[in-house]
């Protein structure tokens, strides 16, 4: 298989996913200098929703194999989510929590990124960037639609001009609430980060530090859940599977395009500086 890296200016390229990295790894892979309509894309796509939803409709008239990487989708946390979900076994579903947060905004620059820092080019700061991750979650988890009811920004801890912090509440089309926190105010090169489903019958939340803990009617149980390789090596190795098997994208720009529409809803409601 010959794939194309085109508009390698994201830091995915070569840092942290790594997904030029990564594609080299796989065997029967070549990185080549041309490519026709189907691709890989980075979230998010666009500055809005409204590039998104015109980077959409090309993708569904031109029949093309777009794809995006959400790697959480491959976390034992989603696994295990779904399994219980699927059995039953959270009863009806009460809220979901989830807290990303990342190293300073200053691994940007670092990662020859530094329009990182621009909201004129980046589109916001780490709601606009990490908000994906978790707010796809939120949607794949629960099924259904959602609507943001409450947002704030801060950029107090970095005094960049793209927020630093962010925090949104959600609202599913059935009354699932969700809770959603944001930030790049981690002081060291990690993450502090927490998983939550929770419902009638059972609370199943995931930890940094790659443990869950598991609460039912019957007490705790707290277990190991370190993925098996990278969640970028697992997600950028399933596009091209379903490339090469002839089958549409496991994360379609669809899905992006929903996820980007509740990050508009979040900055609508809070001020713009």
């Amino acid at each position: 298989m010959r794939i194309a890296a085109i508009e390698v200016s994201h830091w995915h390229s070569l840092y942290d996913a790594a997904y030029l990295r990564v594609l080299s790894a796989l065997p029967d892979v070549e990185l080549v200098g041309l490519h026709d309509r189907d691709a890989a894309v980075e979230k998010p796509m666009g500055l809005n929703a409204g590039e998104v939803s015109e980077i959409a409709d090309k993708v569904v008239a031109r029949n093309a194999f777009v794809a995006l990487a959400f790697p959480q989708r491959y976390s034992p946390f989603v696994a295990r989510a779904r399994r219980m979900l699927a059995d039953g076994a959270f009863g009806p579903l009460s809220h979901l929590y989830f807290r990303l947060n990342r190293p300073t905004s200053a691994r940007y620059p670092a990662w020859d990124s530094p329009w990182m820092l621009d909201p004129a080019e980046a589109g916001g700061g780490c709601l606009r960037n990490l908000g994906a991750h978790v707010l796809d979650m939120f949607l794949h988890l629960t099924g259904d639609e959602a609507t943001v009811t409450g947002a704030q920004l801060s950029h107090h801890a970095l005094g960049q001009r793209v927020e630093d912090f962010a925090s949104v509440l959600l609202r599913s089309a059935s009354g699932v609430l969700g809770v959603v926190e944001l930030g790049n105010t981690v002081p060291y090169a990690g993450s502090d980060s927490e998983w939550k489903i929770a419902g009638r019958d059972a609370i199943l939340v995931h930890y940094h530090d790659d443990t869950m803990r598991l609460i039912t009617t019957r007490g705790e149980e707290v277990f190991a859940a370190r993925p098996a390789e990278a969640l970028y090596s697992t997600a950028v190795r399933d596009i091209v599977d379903h490339w090469r098997r002839g089958e549409p994208p496991p994360v379609r720009v669809h899905d992006c395009l929903r996820v980007v529409r509740l990050i508009d809803q979040a900055y609508d409601l809070t001020p713009r500086t």
